[in-house]
């Protein structure tokens, strides 16, 4: 019988964490009495330096549930990404597969059946794709949209409406802890590893308690991440676009030629101002998007470890 391990990543989920235990715990519970998983199955919660009692919480729910609930510390925050990847890596020794889901029980737990379903057909990987986004606000649901879209312009590999809910095979994990650069864009490095994969839809529900931990800020630099991280598109326009001025320069030079000869010359400075503010407003874009790649590739050669684990709680 395979054991399963819920990885949860946790930053200041004291609200909505008991929640969360009796909510998979229930599902953990069923699937065990249907036979489909080990009785030994677990829920790991990832404790990303959270500034509230969610480390408190988690020792409870580990005391009155030793089996089915276990944790993870980290030593300080370190972000969503990185503290998935602390929970799958620390759970791929402990379970024969996985499943990632966020704390805030908007992504629908029934589905976890279903995805076992279709582990147990061979599947390694089974995505967790919404069926809609009638949940969202307007503004976030055109540029999730307009996100995967870009993505997909960029050649990057993605599952549209998919974000870190899914399940993953021991051997898909392990080999995803080969991965070891430190800009991470999970659902975009977990379609690379080429096992064979499947879907599950469903319908994702309202936030159970507590406040989103992804505001704009955070979404944005998330999605700059997955397109450089996996895309040199971006320079490749840059270099587009300075051959197109290059080429319209030119032609300007030509048209000034025969302006100048033909006495049709007209004193001014504004053209000139024109011109230089958008070239310069051009090379400084530029450097900047090329100084981002060169700082991503600074903080990859110093092999810096991407989280440090405090404390763990499993079974004694």
């Amino acid at each position: 019988m395979d054991k399963l391990g819920i990885v949860v990543p946790c930053y200041n989920e004291e609200e909505v964490l008991k929640l969360a235990s009796e909510a998979l715990r229930q599902v953990l519970d069923g699937l065990i009495a249907k036979g489909k998983i080990d009785k030994d199955s677990f829920i790991l919660f990832v404790n990303d330096g959270s500034k509230d009692r969610t480390w408190e919480l988690i020792e409870e729910e580990h005391k009155a549930h030793p089996v089915s609930v276990r944790g993870v510390k980290l030593a300080g925050n370190v972000g969503h990404q990185y503290a998935l990847t602390a929970g799958l890596v620390t759970a791929k020794d402990m379970c024969d597969v996985t499943i990632s889901i966020d704390a805030d029980l908007q992504d629908d737990v029934d589905v976890i059946e279903e995805m076992i379903d279709k582990f147990h057909e061979g599947k390694d990987i089974v995505y967790g794709v919404r069926k809609e986004r009638k949940t969202d606000t307007f503004f976030k649901r055109t540029t999730a949209q307009g996100f995967y879209k870009v993505m997909q312009l960029m050649g990057v590999k993605t599952v549209y409406n998919h974000a870190d809910f899914r399940l993953m095979s021991k051997r898909a994990v392990e080999q995803f802890s080969k991965y070891e650069e430190t800009n991470l864009f999970i659902r975009g490095m977990v379609p690379l590893l080429g096992y064979e994969t499947d879907c599950v839809y469903y319908n994702r529900k309202e936030r159970a308690a507590g406040e989103s931990k992804y505001p704009l800020k955070k979404m944005l630099a998330l999605a700059f991440n997955g397109i450089s991280s996996f895309s040199v598109k971006p320079i490749n326009f840059i270099t587009g676009l300075g051959v197109a001025i290059v080429i319209l320069a030119i032609l300007a030079a030509i048209y000034a030629f025969i302006s100048f000869f033909a006495g049709n010359v007209v004193p001014g400075w504004t053209s000139l101002i024109l011109s230089v503010w958008f070239l310069g407003g051009i090379q400084l874009i530029s450097i900047g998007l090329v100084g981002q790649y060169i700082g991503k590739i600074y903080m990859e050669v110093k092999h810096r470890p991407r989280y440090n684990i405090e404390k763990v709680l499993d079974v004694e």
